[in-house]
């Protein structure tokens, strides 16, 4: 119906639309009071600048149209690098903001029931000590989530941080590094990799065995020469750079096979979050490897998150826990409505120290987080449109 919007029957008008108007003043005065400054990002964005910093998932799902002498643009999936960008423009550290409006995404199938446009409400925090400003952002979504009504939200938390750890000090090809740290958002292709690098390699075929050796060799412009010249979009310049990694994959020596352990047992630890870091701490030990400086940042953000009144010691820790947005590098969180599968994360969020670098900076320390105000009416039950607050919208 053209009066429903996400996850909320009715929604853009009448008593529906002023309860999430009431709500949605709530959560902004709070992150306001908080000391973040509104801001109101484009919706509209340079495909070539942002789209790529998104990750594969993310950057399948964006809308895109072309502008006749602008290329390529897409509509905002969702407000972090927006927000980041203004942030750079200011240049103003440390610095807190806060925002509310719709996002758009293209859904896998047309009858999923998910929405291709939604609002997201949220705040940014840069420049400020990682385990304070974990804590704090975390407390917000609580307490805006509390706003709507849901008070004892089911949360998960994980920390990239310590499974990038991990990996860093594990003894492997750079390459290879890098390209479990591309897939930590896909556990099968994870894992799929993992098993690969730790196995002997296979034999290649008569082809790859003569380009990996032209590769090795230089060889690569005569081969394709030889072949009938380069056909398709890449050009010979890139079929020698792909052709040359091929031929230093080959080469690798495999990745040790307690080394393959560890890294599993690393990401399948799960429970409560003290018990967690000690298991981490414990299997650290036992593999020789040393990640003491994430686990340090582990803690500490425990300690940040007890004294704003949170259990942190029980909190649900899932060491393979990870974000879909794919620059998330270290603290992540869901917090979700009890007994309503059907709804997605009310709130999420995570530090994203790295992707200032990405976008041509210097790494600089960045959490951030969004609430889902449609989803959170949706769970918490509609407010009560003739209250105050509500008439008042």
């Amino acid at each position: 119906m053209a009066a429903d919007r996400a996850y909320l029957a009715g929604g853009r008008v009448g008593p529906a639309r002023a309860a999430l108007a009431a709500l949605t003043a709530r959560m902004m005065a709070r992150f306001e009071a908080a000391g973040a400054q509104r801001v109101d990002p484009a919706a509209l964005h340079q495909a070539d600048v942002l789209l790529d910093v998104y990750g594969e998932d993310l950057r399948g799902r964006a809308f895109i149209v072309e502008q006749p002498g602008a290329g390529p643009l897409f509509l905002r999936p969702d407000f972090t690098l927006p927000v980041l960008q203004l942030h750079r423009a200011a240049r103003a550290e440390p610095a807190r903001y806060c925002y509310l409006g719709p996002v758009w995404r293209r859904q896998p199938g047309a009858q999923n029931g998910r929405p291709t446009e939604f609002l997201q409400a949220g705040v940014e925090v840069y420049g400020e000590d990682a385990a304070e400003a974990d804590a704090e952002v975390f407390a917000l979504m609580r307490d805006a989530l509390a706003e709507g009504g849901v008070t004892a939200p089911e949360v998960v938390t994980g920390d990239l941080g310590v499974a990038i750890a991990v990996l860093e000090a594990v003894a492997m090809a750079p390459a290879r590094r890098a390209a479990l740290r591309r897939h930590f958002w896909r556990p099968v292709r994870f894992q799929a990799l993992l098993r690969r690098y730790a196995g002997p390699a296979p034999a290649p075929s008569p082809l790859r065995r003569a380009l990996l050796e032209a590769a090795s060799a230089g060889g690569v412009p005569a081969l394709a020469e030889g072949a009938g010249g380069v056909v398709g979009a890449r050009d010979l310049a890139d079929v020698a750079a792909r052709a040359q990694a091929l031929a230093e994959d080959a080469a690798a020596a495999p990745v040790a096979a307690e080394d393959a352990r560890l890294i599993d047992a690393a990401l399948a630890v799960e429970g409560p979050a003290d018990a967690a870091h000690a298991r981490l701490a414990e299997l650290a030990k036992a593999g020789g490897v040393d990640i003491a400086p994430a686990l340090e940042r582990f803690a500490r953000r425990l300690d940040a998150l007890a004294r704003r009144g949170v259990e942190a010691g029980a909190l649900p820790f899932r060491a393979a826990t990870a974000r879909t947005l794919e620059y998330y590098d270290g603290f992540v969180f869901e917090m979700a409505a009890p007994g309503r599968p059907d709804l997605p994360p009310l709130a999420a969020g995570g530090r994203y120290d790295g992707i200032a670098a990405a976008l041509g900076g210097p790494p600089a320390p960045a959490v951030g987080a969004m609430v889902r105000p449609e989803a959170l009416l949706a769970a918490g039950g509609l407010a009560d449109a003739s209250a105050p607050e509500a008439a008042a919208c």
